[in-house]
């Protein structure tokens, strides 16, 4: 498929889908929307991808949605929009392989919240972070009320949305809004250094951990401890266990095909 909102490339086993709209601060549109989610599948239905990034340009991951394409549509237009965000969201968390945020300057609103929806967060300094909704007399419609105290705890998310007011990548480490930080521009870097790693993993026992993590946290905890068992009995029969295994006693690197 051919993209005009955004870039995608192979790195490695890494595939790096990068917001490219820069005239407007790589505010997230309908097109862009529908374009992530083409780009997602084929990072999904290629065999030899392992983890995917997500990132912006140097001075903006992203300053949110489209407000003048909001704005400026029609009820059905606008109706449509927030199907596709919900599609997209489900799609980065559903995607059977890691999915990593690369930020670097102003994650801003629904920037945020679909940096939210990735598994990892790595950003660089001078990245900033925050959910300016109540600047606008709204409240956020991409998950960050549900997604950001799940990650940051209640407290700490109510002070973030009832500020308004950016943080700087070093309180968004200390709070574990970030997994790491990286030099100003190095987040991409360091954002491939992290799923190289993951690269040489089972796929079946990440795609499982995942599934395992973000539905089992749903679960009250004895139900989430009895689907964790019912996950990992469906890894017994396959090739990467066998693999693993034998890999482990014969002292050597294994050999993954994701089967």
């Amino acid at each position: 498929m051919a993209y005009e909102a955004l870039l995608y490339e192979s790195r490695g086993a890494a595939r790096v889908i990068t917001l490219n709209r820069p005239e407007r601060k790589n505010a997230i549109s309908f097109q862009l929307m529908r374009e992530m989610v083409a780009a997602l599948a084929e990072a999904e239905n290629d065999p030899a991808s392992r983890s995917v990034i997500i990132t912006g340009g140097p001075e903006f991951f992203s300053s949110g949605r489209d407000l003048k394409e909001v704005s400026q549509g029609s009820p059905a237009e606008r109706g449509a929009a927030k199907a596709a965000l919900r599609r997209l969201t489900d799609m980065i968390e559903g995607l059977k392989r890691p999915v990593a945020a690369a930020i670097e300057g102003h994650c801003l609103t629904g920037g945020l919240e679909l940096a939210l929806t990735c598994d990892l967060r790595v950003a660089g300094e001078g990245a900033s972070f925050g959910i300016t909704s109540a600047r606008l007399g709204t409240i956020p419609g991409f998950g960050g009320t549900q997604r950001l105290p799940r990650l940051i705890g209640v407290s700490r998310a109510l002070d973030m949305l009832f500020s308004a007011e950016p943080i700087d990548v070093h309180e968004a480490y200390r709070i574990g809004l970030i997994n790491r930080k990286a030099a100003k521009g190095e987040a991409l870097a360091e954002a491939l250094r992290m799923v190289e790693v993951y690269s040489e993993r089972a796929p079946l026992s990440l795609a499982t951990l995942k599934q395992a993590v973000r539905q089992g946290i749903e679960m009250d905890f004895a139900a989430s401890l009895d689907f964790e068992q019912k996950l990992g009995a469906t890894l017994t029969p396959t090739a990467d266990r066998a693999e693993g295994m034998s890999a482990f006693l014969q002292k050597r690197k294994p050999q993954f095909r994701g089967c």
